[in-house]
C-alpha cells in the first residue's frame, strides 16, 4: 500500500516521492495521499480482493438469498474500480461507491464486506474536506436500505423474501456513526502531521539560513581584518622598501603572519562546513587573544588602550568569540576610516552582561558604504547581528565630542562569575587571564591606569 504524493524535497528544490503521514512511517495511510497522487491501485486491488472472496464464504451461509453469478461480481468489482480515482474526484468516488452499494444490495445479494468499498472512498473524501460528499454518500445508502429492506423488498429479488427487523438499524446507524468519525479523526491526524512537517522544514530552512549568516560574518571579520592589515603594512613595505629595507622586511613578516593567520581562521570555517557537528580543530578565538589584535593594531599604526573593569566573567565560547569579533571589527574600522592613531578598548563586567566600549579620536576619513559608518556596509550590520544572537545590542554612532564610538551589550546568562578582584590588565598580558598566573610581565599598574600600546 506504499502510495506517495509528490512533495518537495527542501534540500535538492525538486519534486519527490513523499508519504502522507505520521514521520515514523515509511509509506503515508491510504486515506491520506494528496489530489496528485498516482492512482492508489495496490489498495484497490486489496479491496477488491476482500469483497470478492469475503462475500463469497459469506454466501454459503445465505442460501436464501440470489445467486451472487457474473452480474454480482461485477457489482463486487465496481466499487473498488472507483477507488482508484478517490484521491483526484473524491465527491464522484464516494457518491458512485454508494450507489453501487446501494444497487447490489437492492439487487438481492448475500450481504458481506461489500460495505468496505465505501468506507475507504468516505476516508479518502473526508480526509480530502468533501464532508457532505461522505455524510450524503451514508445517508443515501442507508436510505436506500430502508427502502429496499421494508417497503421494496415485495418486488425486489430473492422471491419470497420478507421485510427485515427493526433493531438491526440501531446497529446500522452506529456503524455509520463510526465510520464517519473515524474519517474526521483521520483527517484532522493528517492535518496535523502536516503542519508538523511543515514546521520542521520551517526550522530546517531557518537553521541553514542562521548558519549561511554565521559562516558569511566569520568569514568577513577574518577577511576583512587580514586585508586590512596585509593592505596598510604593504604600503609600508613599497614606502620604504629602498629607504629603510629594514623596516620594509618587519612589514613583510607582518603581511606574512596575518595571511597564515587568516589562512588558518578561513579553514577552520571550511572545515565545519565539510564536516557538519564534527568539533573544531582549533579552538575558537576569544577575549584571550586580546593581546595579539592591540598588536596587530600597533604593527598598522594604531595605539590601542585596554582596561578592563568590574567583576571579571567566565565568558560562554559564543559570548567569548562575538567579543572578540566585535572588538576586532570595531578596530579594523577605526584603521580603514578613521584619522585617529589611537583607540580605547573598555571591557566593563557586570553579573548579567559584558559591556564593550570602543572609542576613537576622529575624524573621519571615509564615511558610506565601504565604512559602515553611513550604514551601507557589512561591518556594523555583522556586529548587531552577533550581539542579537546572544540576545545582546551594538549602538555605533560619532561622540558628541568627536570621534566614534561602538558600544555593545552582551548578556552573560549562562556564564559564570569567578571570585576575583577588580583589576586592570597588565602590559602584554590579555584581559582575559586570571590574575596570579606567571606572565613574565611586570606587575600590573595601580586601579585606574590603563594599558597602552603606542605605535612605532
Amino acid at each position: 500500500m506504499r502510495e506517495f504524493s509528490r512533495g518537495w524535497h527542501p534540500r535538492s528544490g525538486r519534486a519527490a516521492a513523499r508519504p502522507w503521514g505520521p514521520p515514523w512511517w515509511g509509506a503515508g495511510p491510504w486515506w491520506g495521499a494528496g489530489p496528485a497522487a498516482r492512482l492508489p491501485w495496490r489498495s484497490s486491488l486489496v479491496v477488491a480482493f476482500l469483497q470478492l472472496v469475503g462475500t463469497q464464504f459469506a454466501a454459503e451461509n445465505q442460501p436464501e438469498r440470489a445467486d451472487l453469478g457474473l452480474a454480482g461480481r461485477a457489482l463486487l468489482v465496481a466499487g473498488p474500480a472507483l477507488l482508484l480515482v478517490r484521491h483526484r474526484h473524491p465527491q464522484l468516488a464516494v457518491l458512485a461507491t454508494s450507489a453501487v452499494t446501494a444497487l447490489y444490495l437492492g439487487a438481492g445479494y448475500p450481504y458481506g464486506p461489500v460495505f468496505l468499498s465505501l468506507v475507504v472512498a468516505c476516508f479518502a473524501a473526508v480526509a480530502a474536506g468533501r464532508r457532505v460528499a461522505a455524510w450524503s454518500a451514508l445517508g443515501g445508502l442507508w436510505a436506500a436500505h430502508l427502502l429496499i429492506a421494508h417497503w421494496l423488498y415485495r418486488w425486489l429479488p430473492p422471491a419470497g423474501d420478507g421485510p427485515a427487523a427493526w433493531g438491526p438499524e440501531a446497529v446500522i446507524v452506529a456503524w455509520m456513526v463510526a465510520v464517519v468519525a473515524a474519517s474526521e479523526l483521520a483527517r484532522v491526524r493528517r492535518e496535523q502531521w502536516a503542519r508538523e512537517r511543515a514546521e520542521r522544514e520551517a526550522a530546517e530552512r531557518r537553521r541553514a539560513d542562521e548558519e549561511r549568516l554565521r559562516i558569511a560574518r566569520e568569514l568577513h571579520d577574518v577577511l576583512a581584518h587580514s586585508i586590512s592589515v596585509i593592505n596598510v603594512q604593504a604600503g609600508v613595505g613599497l614606502a620604504l622598501l629602498d629607504q629603510d629595507p629594514e623596516q620594509a622586511r618587519t612589514a613583510l613578516t607582518t603581511i606574512k603572519a596575518a595571511s597564515k593567520e587568516a589562512l588558518g581562521e578561513v579553514r577552520q570555517v571550511l572545515d565545519t562546513l565539510r564536516a557538519p557537528g564534527a568539533a573544531p580543530r582549533s579552538p575558537a578565538p576569544g577575549l584571550d587573544r586580546l593581546d595579539e589584535l592591540t598588536e596587530q593594531a600597533r604593527g598598522m599604526g594604531l595605539a590601542v588602550s585596554v582596561e578592563a573593569d568590574g567583576v571579571r566573567t567566565a565568558l560562554p565560547p559564543g559570548t567569548d568569540l562575538a567579543a572578540f569579533r566585535i572588538v576586532q571589527e570595531a578596530l579594523t574600522n577605526i584603521v580603514r576610516h578613521s584619522g585617529s592613531r589611537t583607540a580605547r578598548v573598555l571591557l566593563r563586567y557586570a553579573p548579567a552582561e559584558l559591556e564593550l566600549r570602543i572609542d576613537d579620536d576622529g575624524p573621519a576619513t571615509a564615511v558610506g558604504p565601504a565604512s559602515g559608518v553611513g550604514g551601507g556596509g557589512n561591518g556594523l550590520v555583522g556586529m548587531r547581528e552577533r550581539a542579537a544572537a546572544l540576545g545582546g545590542t551594538v549602538v555605533a554612532g560619532p561622540r558628541p565630542d568627536g570621534g566614534f564610538r561602538v558600544r555593545a551589550r552582551l548578556p552573560l546568562t549562562a556564564a559564570t562569575v569567578s571570585p576575583t578582584p577588580r583589576h586592570k590588565t597588565p602590559p602584554g598580558e590579555p584581559p582575559g587571564k586570571p590574575p596570579g598566573e606567571p606572565s613574565g610581565k611586570p606587575p600590573e599598574k595601580p586601579s585606574g591606569e590603563a594599558t597602552t600600546m603606542e605605535a612605532p
